[in-house]
């Protein structure tokens, strides 16, 4: 009961001057971990961290291709894009450009942007080793690492629900 969960503090950060490296492990297949980070965000990001807020968010959403936007729909229909999909390899890796600024605001420069990739290894039947890289800090300008330290706090909040959902939504297997 519980042992194939993963302790918030087995959550391992590793920090840099403009970086930041999270590695966790999480119960499933690749297939899963990779399904529920990019298709279920809505169920694992924290919605106090979304413009819209949680009491007007309605939906968090990854187009599935390189080039697909990271997005958020909030009151009566409008539409935020956090970001956009530089790389889409089911199930092992996606990249994508942060364009959120130290400030909230958007970036829509994606050389003016830091970004994120994320790679699944599988552990076996049973685990999947995920590594999350928040790199190119640098690129936020004279705020850049107050942001990645606020962001080390915030990947670690997000990473632990992701944890949480994935183990939530692990497909039964029969026996």
């Amino acid at each position: 009961m519980g042992q194939e969960l993963t302790d918030p503090a087995d959550i391992r950060q590793d920090v840099g001057q403009f970086s930041l490296r999270c590695t966790l492990r999480v119960p499933g297949s690749v297939e899963h971990a990779f399904a529920v980070f990019t298709d279920e965000l809505t169920d694992w990001w924290v919605t106090e961290y979304t413009w819209s807020g949680p009491d007007a968010l309605a939906e968090l959403g990854m187009e599935p291709r390189a080039g697909g936007m990271l997005y958020e729909v909030g009151p009566y229909g409008f539409r935020a894009d956090w970001g956009r999909v530089l790389t889409w390899d089911p199930p092992r890796r996606l990249v994508f450009v942060w364009q959120i600024g130290p400030d909230r605001a958007p970036v829509p420069d994606p050389a003016r942007a830091s970004e994120v990739e994320v790679l699944f290894h599988s552990e076996g039947p049973e685990h999947t080793r995920v590594e999350l890289e928040h790199r190119h800090f640098d690129r936020h300008g004279e705020a850049a690492e107050g942001y990645r330290k606020a962001l080390t706090a915030g990947w670690h909040e997000l990473l632990t629900r992701y944890v949480a959902t994935v183990s939530r939504h692990r497909p039964t297997t029969t026996a």
